[in-house]
């Protein structure tokens, strides 16, 4: 069958519909009519209900994903100490453990997974770091939760080390029955309006302590324990809350998020069919319960250029959406000389520039999928 595409297919799609839109500007009138724009009955209802959509304890409301990541390592408690990340992640994440005081030792990463092995873990830790090494902030890039996860925090707690979990890209994502945030010691989600669900800006922490929940509402908030408003503060915290506005969209999208979830997922089987009738390697979720299907990451063939990959696919109205990621953070400027620029990375380094993404949205319509799976075909294969 030959498809007229008549509207680019796009990356991004905001899925809200007009009866939605209408019941945000309801709620966001009631807000206003209050005069309580923070920490009132909508953020308690959004945390409540994210924490038991994931499955923990508890859930802390954010301003945004990159405060969530920073606070968590705060509980932690990294400063003088080491912590392992892998280079392939976005900047938010290393510069979150860097200022909060902690030390980077980057992981490579397997092509099969854009995650680093539990193997890299174990050599990583064997090094005997100075200063040492005191846990790993993993990255569940794409929402893909590598198969080996279970087995290097099962290594990791074995040897003393926490884990905590960057979800940025994974809401609904799950293996062995547990949901991603719900897996290691922590966890922080985004909510950036690229991202499965978002609340304009935002970010939700997942957590299972009592105690660090508690800590963790005084570093949103100033360092004020135990109390919303006030002058005391105890904890050297942040001005990181999130508004009540911010909260109503989060309810709105959290409600709608398995069904926003499933139609990536429907768009996903639509697209890999074509990519694996034709070989065409790329990161696969099959191991898993359920994906976020953020991003779909396929690998290019050797004899393949990426810049004019993306310029075929652009002609034929096929619009790819941003790499995870195209450089790997011990290659960016501003962390060039964390650790002195000697780190040795080489499958990182590979394929990071040599990957695509293309769209995967809940917008997009099972003929949509179709094109953009026998676009990727057609030019992924071409001699």
């Amino acid at each position: 069958m030959k498809y007229m595409i008549n509207e680019p297919i796009k990356p991004f799609y905001f899925d809200l519909t007009e009866e939605e839109i209408d019941l945000f500007k309801n709620e966001c009138g009631k807000i206003l009519s209050s005069g309580k724009l923070i920490l009132g009955e909508n953020t308690l209802a959004f945390e409540k209900a994210f924490a038991e959509y994931v499955g923990t304890k508890h859930a802390i409301a954010v301003n945004t994903g990159s405060s969530g990541l920073e606070i968590i390592l705060r509980l932690k408690k990294i400063e003088n100490t080491t912590v392992l990340v892998p280079t392939n992640t976005n900047f938010a994440t290393v510069a979150a453990i860097l200022r909060a005081g902690g030390k980077v030792k980057y992981l490579d990463m397997d092509e099969k997974t854009f995650a680093p092995s539990l193997q890299m873990v174990i050599d990583a830790v064997k090094e005997n770091s100075i200063p040492p090494i005191s846990g790993v902030l993993w990255v569940h890039i794409g929402g893909v939760i590598s198969p080996e996860f279970p087995a290097v925090i099962e290594y990791c707690h074995k040897n003393g080390l926490f884990v905590l979990e960057d979800t940025a890209h994974a809401h609904g994502s799950q293996i062995n029955g547990i949901q991603a945030g719900n897996l290691g010691d922590g966890a922080s989600f985004s909510f950036f309006p690229t991202k499965i669900m978002t609340t304009f800006e935002g970010g939700m922490i997942t957590l299972n302590d009592d105690e660090e929940d508690y800590i963790a509402r005084s570093l949103r908030n100033q360092g004020k324990r135990g109390m919303d408003f006030g002058g005391l503060h105890t904890d050297f915290g942040n001005s990181s809350r999130m508004t009540e506005v911010h909260a109503v969209l989060g309810l709105i999208q959290l409600t709608k998020l398995s069904k926003m979830i499933a139609k990536r997922q429907r768009c996903y089987d639509i697209i890999t069919k074509h990519l694996q009738e034709a070989n065409i390697n790329f990161v696969s979720t099959e191991h898993m319960d359920s994906a976020s299907q953020y991003k779909l990451i396929v690998l290019l063939p050797k004899d393949k250029n990426v810049e004019e990959i993306k310029k075929s696919l652009f002609n034929e109205k096929v619009l790819l959406g941003g790499e995870v990621y195209q450089i790997p953070c011990h290659l960016q400027p501003v962390f060039k000389n964390i650790n002195g620029g000697q780190e040795n990375l080489p499958i990182a380094e590979y394929w990071c520039p040599r990957h695509i993404c293309p769209p995967l949205t809940s917008g997009m319509t099972d003929e949509e999928a179709d094109i953009t799976g026998k676009m990727l075909v057609k030019y992924l294969t071409a001699s």
